[in-house]
């Protein structure tokens, strides 16, 4: 099947080059795709930035080559004046009327004038098989990064999945700008990246990176999330201060600066879930300042898995990982708290990353002791680490995932390769150093995960840097 997609990568590249090559200054960050804050199979929203308030802009599409042209609603303009950086506007429009699983076609008009043109794909519904491609630890800009983002392309899949850690180091408005947006939604593909954003919807988690700065008096450009991603907005809303929100160090000003941009977003978009084809997705915040032991969190996520009644599929995905075999990082097994209200709502499939490399559980079930050991330090030795859950596991040793595919358990997926640097290259022959849940563990390469969901089968491919497949297996009910 890939070898399929790459064939269609290549039609695509060319397309791609004669509609999206546009080199204006209408821009600051040209137009991206995004589910939205309220998704469905028939819409999307579109975003761009730029510096110019003023301009008349206009959004056309059409879902038909022979088709007219119609208009969006007026797009709306998100103001976003924080320190250490220039203002500017975050634009939004929503695509209405699509059909599911189609491509459909846009333009942008500044003062009547078409500035852009690209090639979107509508959300696929419930009965439609798709490809979304995972993986995690991606904004750095490195050129592993950038030739991940190429292979992903490539693949042509319909989803990006981001489990956390979208942009080193700090989530900062100025790392978007130089390490995500020309790696991710360049006008062409190259040495510099790929055209992905633009076509294909990304969906994000949380990392630490992403969220763990909060001063914004000394990194006001912080928090770039809230201002950036319109993603569902059916999360705990929290309050700072609380097991969900942690505090913000501002200054009234830094903080109202903030908030303008962030809009309805902060701090409701940490947590969220949406459906897309047959499968119910669940994303989470894992950072260490939100407390898993508290009841109104897990009940939210509960729920929120209770109420998929229709979904084939139950995909669930944060940043830091509860089952890893690396040294790095391995104390922070706070989301082990979480494994029985995911397998009491029938969770297949855990997706993080955090953990520079990628690994695959058994399909498995844990019960934890009590609450765990909390971890903290830091100068003021009240910095929170990470908490050590230990408990008992229960292991599907029968699953191959090639002749046995039924899964008894959940399988969790560190997909966390996506262009940082590697972790524990040396554990991968070291099989004694992996922990008896680990099934597979390959820290050499940089790569990314590949999945085909069609009806009651998953197959699951991990891709290297260099092209080859490093694993596959496949999950059916």
């Amino acid at each position: 099947m890939l070898k399929r997609t790459y064939c269609l990568f290549f039609g695509l590249f060319l397309l791609t080059k004669g509609i999206n090559a546009q080199t204006n200054h209408s821009f600051i960050t040209p137009p991206y795709l995004q589910i939205g804050y309220q998704p469905s199979a028939t819409s999307m929203e579109l975003l761009w930035h730029s510096a110019d308030s003023i301009a008349n802009w206009e959004v056309e599409y059409k879902t038909a080559a022979a088709g007219s042209w119609q208009k969006t609603a007026r797009p709306e303009a998100t103001r976003v004046a924080v320190a250490n950086v220039n203002t500017h506007f975050v634009y939004r429009t929503l695509f209405t009327g699509l059909t599911a699983g189609n491509s459909f076609n846009y333009r942008v008009l500044k003062n009547k004038k078409v500035v852009f043109t690209a090639q979107g794909k509508a959300p696929k519904g419930k009965g439609q098989p798709y490809r979304f491609v995972a993986f995690g630890d991606i904004g750095a800009g490195t050129s592993s990064a950038k030739t991940l983002a190429r292979q992903a392309y490539g693949v042509n899949p319909d989803l990006v999945v981001v489990p956390g850690d979208i942009v080193y180091e700090r989530g900062l408005i100025s790392e978007y700008r130089t390490k995500f947006w020309p790696v991710y939604n360049a006008d062409t593909i190259s040495s510099e990246g790929a055209p992905l954003m633009r076509s294909i919807p990304f969906v994000a988690a949380l990392g630490n990176h992403d969220g763990d700065t909060r001063d914004l008096n000394s990194y006001p450009d912080a928090l770039a999330y809230y201002s950036f991603w319109d993603q569902p907005l059916n999360g705990l809303q929290g309050t700072e201060g609380g097991p969900v929100v942690p505090l913000i160090k501002a200054t009234a000003e830094n903080k109202k600066a903030f908030e303008t941009a962030a809009g309805k977003a902060y701090p409701v978009m940490g947590n969220f879930s949406f459906n897309y084809g047959n499968t119910h997705w669940t994303f989470i915040d894992s950072d260490t300042y939100v407390d898993w032991t508290d009841s109104t969190l897990l009940k939210w996520v509960a729920n929120d898995l209770k109420s998929a009644t229709d979904a084939t599929w139950k995909i669930v995905v944060f940043h830091h990982p509860g089952f890893s075999s690396s040294r790095d990082h391995f104390e922070q097994q706070q989301m082990r708290l979480l494994s029985p209200v995911l397998e009491a709502g029938n969770v297949d499939v855990v997706l993080n990353g955090h953990v520079h490399n990628y690994q695959r559980s058994f399909p498995m079930h844990f019960r934890p002791d009590k609450k765990g050991t909390l971890l903290v330090g830091g100068k003021d030795n009240k910095t929170i680490r990470g908490r050590v859950v230990t408990g008992k596991w229960q292991l599907d040793k029968t699953f191959d995932g090639q002749s046995q595919t039924k899964a008894n358990g959940i399988i969790y997926l560190v997909t966390g390769a996506g262009g940082q640097e590697l972790y524990n290259e040396d554990q991968q022959e070291d099989t004694d150093s992996w922990q008896k849940f680990t099934y597979k563990f390959i820290s050499s390469t940089h790569s990314f995960t590949v999945a085909d969901v069609d009806g009651n089968k998953i197959i699951f491919r991990q891709m290297s840097e260099e092209g080859k497949e490093v694993d596959n297996f496949t999950i059916t009910k």
